[in-house]
C-alpha cells in the first residue's frame, strides 16, 4: 500500500525546494519563517537577474522529532534565491551596517504586480519585481543547535 510522504520523512535531509506559483511559495515561506541573517548576506546580481540571501533558517520541519528526542531545536544555513529579478527596493534596512541582523517573517507573491515581497521583523521589507515567479530554497550546511535553544514564538 502506498502512502503520502509525511513531513517527518524529510527531517534529516537537506531541503531543496522550488516555488513556481503562489501556492508553492506559501510552503517555502512557512519554512523560512523566523530565518535570521546579517544585512550583508543579501546580494543582487542585476546582470544575472538574481537576488539571494544566505539565511540561518529555523528547521520547522524538525521540531516534532527534536521534542520527542528531548534535544534543542535546530537551524541550518540556507540560500534563498529569486530568479528573473528586474528591480529591487527595500525599506527599513541599513545594508552597510554589518551588525544589523534581520529576521524574515514571510515570503509572498503579488501576481498583479509581479512582485515578491520579503516581510522582515521591525517594519522592514524587500520588494522584488520579477518577470516570472522562480524562488528556490536550498540548505547548504549541516543543521546546528539553535543558539536560543527555543522554538520561535509569536504571541498575539
Amino acid at each position: 500500500m502506498n502512502t503520502d510522504a509525511s513531513f517527518e520523512d524529510g527531517a534529516e535531509k537537506p531541503l531543496r525546494l522550488v516555488a513556481m506559483d503562489g501556492e508553492d511559495l506559501k510552503v517555502l515561506s512557512a519554512l523560512c519563517q523566523d530565518a535570521v541573517f546579517p544585512a550583508t548576506e543579501m546580494q543582487w546580481q542585476p546582470k544575472q537577474q538574481r537576488f539571494g540571501i544566505l539565511l540561518n533558517r529555523f528547521r520547522w520541519e524538525d521540531v516534532p522529532q527534536a521534542e520527542r528526542a528531548g534535544r534543542k531545536p535546530e537551524r541550518v544555513q540556507s540560500v534563498l534565491a529569486i530568479q528573473d529579478v528586474q528591480r529591487v527596493a527595500s525599506q527599513g534596512i541599513d545594508r552597510a551596517d554589518a551588525d544589523t541582523v534581520l529576521s524574515l517573517l514571510a515570503v509572498e507573491y503579488d501576481a498583479d504586480a509581479n512582485a515578491v515581497h520579503l516581510t522582515l521583523a521591525g517594519d522592514g521589507g524587500i520588494r522584488l519585481i520579477v518577470e516570472d515567479l522562480d524562488v528556490s530554497l536550498r540548505d547548504v550546511t549541516r543543521p546546528y543547535s539553535a543558539v536560543s535553544g527555543k522554538v520561535p514564538d509569536h504571541p498575539e
